[in-house]
């Protein structure tokens, strides 16, 4: 799989695009407070799926709890495998790279995050940003996170949950947040799509060759090799850099500074 500094950060240069592209009618942020939020949960949902691998380091985000939560999802993501798999899929105990790692999961996850919302506001509000600001510091911080372990991470992710959530509206749209952990699971897919291993993206809506999930992948000329050079002495500085500048660029008096000077006198 790509590590999980590259999934935050892809997360992060997607979540700032659409932020800034998505009409505030289309559930997009409108304020600079919420783009950034819109961000930050993009990065965490971006490493989400990967909370169906009980080994990983995501899964070690929130201790014991996660854990245990991660093995749950395995368990249900196999079973699910085993109900919706044709015999050309073969048979499975695992759950890794299964439910969690299509496109079916990433909607009906954003539909049940803005269910949440709408019914039970500010709690379901605080949860989801705990979790995903909690997902995206295990990601983002890479070595630091493993050295301090999960009781800093969640720590940090309880304060800058509160702290995030009260600089942005309370009535922030359901529609807004269910939408930023979509795009953030699907950011993650299509990071784990390039790889040599593939993702059963659309499954189990698509069957191709009586295969429910198939794995799709690049032609393997331009595959990666996950944890490869590729990816850390090219593909991470590369989204690291188009977050910085996307960052900058969210901030209108900046961007209204440069396009006047584009524009000339």
């Amino acid at each position: 799989m790509v590590m999980g500094p590259t999934h935050a950060m892809s997360g992060a240069a997607a979540g700032l695009a659409a932020a800034t592209l998505l009409p505030t009618t289309w559930g997009g942020p409108s304020s600079l407070a919420e783009t950034f939020v819109w961000a930050g949960v993009c990065a965490g949902a971006a490493l989400l799926p990967d909370l169906d691998h009980p080994q990983s380091t995501v899964a070690r985000s929130f201790g014991v709890v996660s854990q245990l939560g991660s093995e749950g999802i395995n368990t249900a993501s196999a079973a699910f495998y085993g109900l919706t798999r044709t015999a050309k899929d073969g048979h499975r105990s695992d759950g890794h790279r299964t439910l969690t790692h299509t496109l079916l999961f990433a909607i009906l996850l954003g539909a049940a995050v803005s269910a949440l919302v709408t019914a039970f506001g500010k709690p379901a509000i605080i949860g989801t940003l705990f979790l995903t600001l909690g997902l995206a510091i295990r990601g983002l911080a890479g070595d630091w996170s493993k050295k301090q372990g999960w009781l800093a991470v969640t720590l940090s992710a309880a304060l800058l949950s509160v702290i995030v959530w009260q600089a942005i509206p309370a009535e922030t749209g359901s529609a807004s947040l269910g939408l930023a952990v979509t795009f953030g699971c699907i950011v993650h897919c299509l990071g784990d799509g390039i790889t040599k291993e593939g993702i059963p993206f659309l499954a189990p809506l698509v069957v191709v060759r009586g295969k429910r999930w198939w794995e799709f992948t690049l032609p393997s000329l331009i595959r990666i090799r996950a944890d490869g050079p590729f990816e850390k002495v090219v593909l991470l500085p590369a989204l690291t850099v188009i977050t910085v500048a996307l960052a900058v660029w969210a901030v209108p008096e900046f961007s209204a500074t440069v396009e006047a000077a584009l524009a000339g006198p």
